[in-house]
């Protein structure tokens, strides 16, 4: 069931935590200003090109028409942006199931710490599954170097994207921490919306997901009150997406060949849209979404411990732990591992054919790649085999 049509109040309490910050740099459009900028979205190049991939049967009379019904962010989001996600997901999975909505209440609002295997369509498959289930989306967490000052800025905050801003000196580096943590705790607790935010900085290249402890310490940083009591406030969600086939995998894995080669790896001009477009368009099997227990009983025992970084630890543990219990994986991670080990050790967990198909996958993705080829295909295969290895820890 789809929600009804709101338009979203602007008019929320401010608490004194978030009072000295001005957040105009980093927040999303207020729905007045979503209305606004419509008319400039759709009339712009890039998002005629959208219409011919996301919505093929619009023509741009039906797509303006559309677009007089959006009142907000919201509407914006349930007149194109949902059917827009499904077209995706249909177009290159073979299926998208979910789990753990019995977890969380609809009257209520999260912190969604989620692994991070698709700039795009990880938090994108969150907000249709939120929607289908009767909840309302959340804001999301956007990189300023995804960002430019014209299109898709307005789009990612017609969608409800605020901007993680991530250049500067140290000093400047933790006031914009600070501002950061405040407008995260400020969206959840004053204006009862959920915020969507990956457990680390950029996508995961190898395939372990591991929660960053600066991530906590940056979330800590705006609670007024102790350890139990700040992160009980942001009502912490560990979020797991599982594909089966890797988005960007042959990227990934050439990132990382490349990064063996230097002391530091500097993306090329337009990666980043390279790698959007390739997560989007790339056949990516079965997806499985799971949204875990809400971390809140846990932090008694986190705040047992004498000091914050002890505590930090604790917490990223907890939402670590049920991250690889809840990451579902497919035939080929075991047979990746298999592959790997040189073995048999998980030969019940696929079928012959599963393999055959698996090695020739993994052969036709790298055939083009230049390098080692020993160290691409062994990192290729790491990339699947270490979820594996990860549940097995928990």
């Amino acid at each position: 069931m789809i929600l009804e049509n709101t338009k979203l109040a602007t008019n929320f309490a401010i608490s004194p935590f978030a009072k000295e910050f001005n957040f105009e740099d980093i927040r999303p459009y207020y729905d007045s200003e979503a209305r606004e900028a419509l008319p400039r979205l759709i009339e712009d190049p890039i998002f005629f090109k959208l219409v011919n991939y996301l919505w093929p049967e619009m023509t741009m009379n039906e797509v303006r028409e559309k677009a007089d019904k959006v009142f907000s962010n919201l509407d914006f989001q349930l007149q194109f942006m949902h059917k827009a996600i499904r077209t995706i997901v249909s177009n290159t999975s073979t299926g998208l199931t979910c789990s753990g909505f019995e977890h969380i209440d609809k009257n209520d609002s999260y912190l969604f710490i989620a692994n991070h295997r698709d700039i795009l369509l990880d938090s994108a498959i969150l907000q249709i599954l939120l929607v289908e289930n009767d909840f309302s989306t959340s804001e999301i967490t956007f990189g300023n170097n995804l960002k430019d000052k014209g299109f898709i800025t307005e789009f990612g905050k017609i969608n409800r994207m605020f901007t993680v801003l991530r250049e500067g000196t140290s000093k400047e580096l933790y006031e914009i921490s600070r501002k950061l943590s405040a407008y995260i705790r400020h969206t959840i607790v004053d204006k009862k919306t959920s915020v969507w935010i990956a457990q680390r900085n950029g996508r995961t290249k190898d395939g372990l997901d591991a929660t960053q402890t600066g991530l906590l310490k940056m979330l800590n940083i705006s609670g007024p009150e102790n350890f139990e009591k700040n992160f009980t406030q942001l009502k912490i969600v560990p979020l797991t997406i599982s594909y089966e086939y890797e988005p960007c995998d042959v990227l990934k894995t050439k990132e990382l060949y490349l990064s063996s080669l230097h002391t530091k790896y500097q993306k090329a001009p337009g990666e980043d849209l390279n790698s959007i477009i390739t997560g989007i368009t790339q056949p990516k099997g079965r997806i499985h979404m799971a949204i875990g227990k809400p971390i809140l009983q846990e932090l008694s025992i986190c705040n047992a411990s004498s000091n914050d970084n002890e505590k930090i630890k604790k917490l990223t543990a907890l939402i670590d732990k049920q991250i690889y219990t809840d990451f579902k994986v497919w035939p080929i991670n075991y047979i990746a591992a298999d592959l790997l080990e040189k073995s048999y050790k998980y030969e019940g967990f696929y079928t012959a054919k599963e393999k055959e198909d698996f090695i020739n996958y993994v052969s036709n993705s790298l055939s083009n790649v230049e390098g080692d080829k020993e160290f691409l295909r062994m990192q290729f295969l790491k990339l699947y085999a270490n979820p594996i290895y990860s549940k097995a820890s928990v």
